[in-house]
């Protein structure tokens, strides 16, 4: 008798009566993929074959995977079992999955607050207080809202899948194709975008902390601008060889607390030496009603380049374990809303504050920074400018290790998906110098990246406003001409729209009002 097998040997012994074989059952459900182990968990052969119709007279067999990961109930109930990605044990991001509510919480400070609030009461200027406020609230709203949508589109109980990036989440519901044309771009400056501003802010910081200890008691030569950025880009570069994601929750909690600190320090020093002379606070009115417009979508780019981070949402929420009676969202959220209680503490008394203190007179380039220095550089205690400046640079080290993972990531992918194993930690080393330097050449060439706050906030706005609302439709399916429908399209709609407009906005500003472009000439 000729014996049949599902994808499996050696073969077992044949009886003339074979006792019933017993049902399969999966383990208990779980949605880590993958596992904390370092070993892969499937090739591409390791995965379980359906089941067939059999004669009575052969057995099924089953060929076994070295390490079977549990997976979700709605899986089992299907009696199927999903493939998983096997290099994912082996990457910075879901290297390892031990993380809970409070990693969560510093994860999303670091990256949700930064030196780009900064300019917030420059977009006042041209909207005046009842709309600035109005829409910087309304703006805090709906970035809240699509972050709550990302953190419960992570993982779907459908397919058992972890979505534990935000490129992944964006190939799984738009396609490749699509994802590429819409998605990648964006993604790619958000992480190395922001690194290269990262280290243009943090070098400019270090000048100010040196000017400001040293004064004119220093001998010592200061360094060059150039060399300001090589210096903190190195400093970045040495702090990037933590292996993983887990690994720099004390990094990012330290860059939090330093973040909280030098916007609290800015915009309390800036009430305390109370308003300059002559302030006006009447909105900046352009010489004609087309200039005027777009300066409004100029600062609405600003407002929408004050809120980042939601591209590191589901790479945050892939650090944490999970399983369907305790799911990753319960602690992603709640970590979510301790961040973004403290991000709103910060961000609406500084555009107010400095809006109020400096009105009209806020610098367009470095913000509240920049008014600070140039406003009570004499009048304030060198102790206090020298803190804010070196919280300044603490906090841009650690927000660059956070928003330089994804593309250590993908550099390690390479490598992993080729070799299928995981890169030695001297391989590890380069691909981070690689990045990191390569990003310093960036900021000496482009040294006035910072000056197109309102472009880059057009051209991003759909991954924070946008995509989070197609995604969620495509993915859960609400009722069509329901509620939950109309509001996700229409915010949507309304997102994708307001991107175009504000990026031909920012582009007319920046020809109208003319932009320095100083290559190669750190300021």
């Amino acid at each position: 008798m000729g014996d049949k097998e599902i994808g499996s040997f050696p073969a077992t012994p044949r009886t003339g009566s074979a006792a019933p074989t017993p049902p399969i059952s999966a383990p208990p459900s779980q949605l880590h993929s993958p596992s904390l182990t370092r070993s892969p968990l499937l090739s591409t052969d390791d995965h379980i074959q359906p089941a067939s119709k059999t004669p009575k007279s052969s057995t099924p067999r089953i060929r076994t995977p070295r390490f079977i990961t549990p997976l979700g109930s709605p899986i089992r109930r299907a009696l199927k079992l999903t493939r998983l990605d096997p290099h994912d044990a082996w990457l910075p991001i879901t290297e390892s999955r031990n993380g809970n509510a409070y990693y969560a919480a510093f994860h999303t400070l670091c990256s949700g607050i930064g030196i780009q609030a900064l300019v917030l009461p420059v977009a006042f200027t041209f909207l005046g207080w009842s709309w600035g406020i109005i829409t910087l609230t309304v703006a805090f709203i709906w970035q809240l809202y699509t972050l709550y949508l990302l953190v419960h589109l992570h993982e779907s109980p459908e397919t058992g899948m972890r979505y534990s990036r935000y490129l992944q989440l964006c190939n799984a519901t738009f396609g490749e194709k699509l994802a590429k044309w819409f998605a990648l771009f964006p993604i790619l400056y958000l992480s190395a975008g922001t690194c290269i501003t990262l280290i243009i802010i943090g070098a400019q910081s270090c000048r100010l902390f040196f000017n400001t200890v040293c004064g004119g008691t220093c001998s010592a030569q200061p360094p060059t601008n150039a060399e300001w950025y090589l210096i903190f880009t190195s400093a970045a570069v040495l702090l990037s060889q933590l292996p993983n994601l887990n690994s720099i929750a004390g990094v990012s909690l330290v860059g939090a607390i330093t973040a909280i600190a030098y916007c609290t320090l800015i915009w309390v020093i800036s009430v305390v030496e109370g308003r300059m002379p002559g302030v006006s606070y009447n909105p900046v009115k352009g010489r004609t009603e087309v200039i005027r417009i777009f300066d409004i979508l100029n600062a609405l780019g600003i407002i929408a380049f004050a809120f980042r981070g939601h591209n590191l949402i589901l790479e945050i929420q892939a650090t944490m374990p999970s399983d369907e009676k305790h799911p990753s969202r319960v602690p992603m959220w709640k970590g979510v809303k301790i961040a973004y209680t403290l991000v709103a503490m910060c961000l609406f008394p500084l555009a107010i504050a400095g809006y109020w203190a400096y009105g009209q007179m806020i610098p367009v380039d470095g913000g509240m920074l920049t008014a600070l220095f140039a406003f009570h550089g004499q009048d304030t205690s060198q102790f206090l400018l020298g803190l804010t400046s070196l919280c300044v640079i603490i906090s841009s080290l650690s927000s660059f290790q956070i928003y330089g993972m994804p593309a250590f990531d993908d550099m390690e992918s390479l490598y992993v998906k080729k070799k299928k194993k995981p890169s030695p930690w001297w391989l590890r080393l380069i691909f981070r110098a690689l990045f990191g330097y390569l990003c310093f050449f960036a900021a000496v060439a482009i040294p006035f990246l910072a000056s197109f706050a309102g472009l880059i906030g057009g051209i991003t706005l759909p991954v924070t406003l946008a995509y989070p609302c197609f995604m969620w439709v495509k993915v859960k399916k609400p009722k069509v001409y329901g509620p939950n429908w109309w509001l996700n399209w229409s915010l949507g709609l309304f997102g994708m729209a307001l991107s175009g407009l504000l990026i031909a906005a920012s582009l007319f500003v920046i020809i109208d009002n003319g932009v320095e472009f100083s290559f190669f000439n750190p300021a």
